[in-house]
């Protein structure tokens, strides 16, 4: 199972709104939606997202056992 929970996290460490993220990282209010609900989403996706916030795929990410 992916977890974007990492990622919300971080957002709200830094002060960003899911919206800011979007705009800033160019993705799709489907992408976004996607990772809402932590579905698999392309790994263009996820560089665009750790690129934006300078961080790790690891600070975005985790794969969780069942």
């Amino acid at each position: 199972m992916v977890s974007y929970d990492k990622l919300w996290k971080l957002l709200i460490d830094r002060h960003m709104s899911k919206t800011e993220l979007r705009i800033s990282a160019g993705l799709t209010t489907s992408a976004l939606a996607q990772l809402g609900k932590n579905e698999y989403v392309s790994l263009k996706t996820v560089e665009k997202i750790y690129n934006t916030l300078n961080c790790d795929i690891s600070d975005v990410v985790e794969l969780r056992k069942n």
